[in-house]
């Protein structure tokens, strides 16, 4: 942002251009963003938008931000809530927890995952990746039965990636041979069969 708002005034305009932005991003898609639709549908002028964006990357990167914030603190919240509990339960929910998370804005998602340069996304979603993969490595290292995988590390990374990119491509594509309890009983028997190889 070019400034910080410091009275309330400011800073409910701000939130509007950033809403305002989420809204012209998921009706109107990446390539027709502008600033000039996102302070029409935030009912203020060009200018004041200026006055805390620079530009429309700029907007973008605050609603990306969040979204992927949003993402993060559910699944994260999930993952913590379940410190104590390693069984195909803790899997189950925290997989339904991130499935929950992309399905809650499925128009947001596709807009992020399929129509923003990759540059653009790339960064958050590592971030998101990182986040949970660390706290799966530490569920993983606290494990009391003994694993042939090379490291806790190695084997969230794994997990955390393919949980990630089954829950992604079920949002987006919408397979109709395979309903959301489908995908999370596969999911567990794919974490649970590889955990235990």
């Amino acid at each position: 942002m070019r400034k910080s708002p410091q009275q309330a005034r400011s800073r409910d305009m701000v939130e509007r251009i950033v809403g305002a932005g989420r809204e012209v991003l998921v009706a109107s898609g990446y390539d027709a963003f502008s600033t000039n639709r996102v302070a029409a549908a935030a009912g203020v002028s060009p200018g004041s938008l200026y006055q805390y964006f620079p530009d429309k990357a700029a907007i973008l990167d605050v609603v990306i931000d969040r979204y992927w914030s949003e993402v993060a603190e559910n699944v994260a919240a999930s993952l913590a809530d379940r410190i104590g509990d390693l069984g195909p339960a803790m899997v189950r929910d925290t997989a339904d927890a991130l499935v929950g998370a992309l399905e809650a804005d499925p128009v947001v998602l596709r807009v992020v995952a399929e129509e923003l340069p990759i540059g653009r996304n790339r960064d958050r979603r590592a971030a998101l990746e990182r986040r949970v993969r660390e706290l799966a490595t530490t569920l993983l290292a606290a494990r009391p039965e003994s694993s042939s995988r090379p490291s806790p590390a190695v084997a969230a990374w794994v997990v955390v990636l393919a949980v990630e990119n089954l829950a992604l491509r079920w949002v987006l594509d919408q397979p109709p041979a395979v309903s959301r309890d489908q995908l999370l009983d596969e999911m567990v028997a794919l974490v649970g069969g590889y955990l235990s190889a």
